[in-house]
């Protein structure tokens, strides 16, 4: 691998992969090696949870029934109907988008002012969205077959194949993804310790 140089201190690195990819889980090892981890995933749950600054824009624009009794977003119910109509899941990131890249910034200025030398920035939709390429000094994308996708996705949320289908669709393709990136870490068929050797890898190239 060729190296990369710096462009500041700390280091921004993207992460990205698709659902079933295991993503998160290299996050987490990458974490574990001292790295900052910035979630957009997570962010994006807080926005849409209970008292989150989304709700309100998402009840007037979607009506009640896409809240949950708990004040938060359905999800399984918004997910039905965005993957059936791209003007409502247009107008469902309209409203979160923005709310998840200032939860973002603002998790990255905290990270650089503890002092991190880098900052993982784990984005599902990274190559999907033109904001985070200016931003970022490299980008590692985990990869795997769209088979091995389906069944992480069957074994972890119950969905059946054609609902990991339909998600998988919707995302950018693995080639997409690929052409993106440095770094392509190929989830697939290893165990997860070679996955931790290899996330110890990426860390060390830069500099923890």
């Amino acid at each position: 691998m060729t190296a990369i140089p710096p462009r500041r201190t700390p280091l921004h690195l993207g992460l990205t992969g698709g659902i079933g990819s295991g993503k998160s889980t290299v996050g987490q090892m990458l974490q574990h090696c001292g790295a900052a981890l910035v979630d957009a995933d997570a962010c994006s749950r807080a926005v849409t949870s209970a008292g989150g600054s989304a709700i309100a824009a998402i009840r007037q624009a979607f009506g009640d029934e896409f809240i949950d009794p708990s004040g938060a977003l359905d999800r399984g119910r918004m997910r039905e109907k965005a993957f059936g109509d791209a003007q409502a899941k247009a107008r469902l990131e309209r409203i979160v988008h923005p709310l998840v890249a200032d939860g973002i910034a603002q998790a990255t200025l905290a990270a650089t002012q503890a002092g991190h030398r880098l900052i993982v920035l784990d984005i599902p939709l990274l190559v999907e969205s033109p904001r985070w390429a200016p931003v970022l000094d490299a980008v590692v994308v985990v990869d795997c077959s769209e088979a091995t996708q389906i069944a992480r996705v069957q074994a972890r949320s119950g969905l059946d194949a054609a609902a990991a289908q339909a998600i998988i669709a919707a995302q950018a393709s693995r080639a997409q993804r690929r052409s993106a990136a440095d770094i392509v870490l190929f989830n697939d068929g290893i165990s997860l310790a070679e996955l931790r050797t290899h996330a110890g890898r990426i860390a060390t190239r830069f500099g923890l």
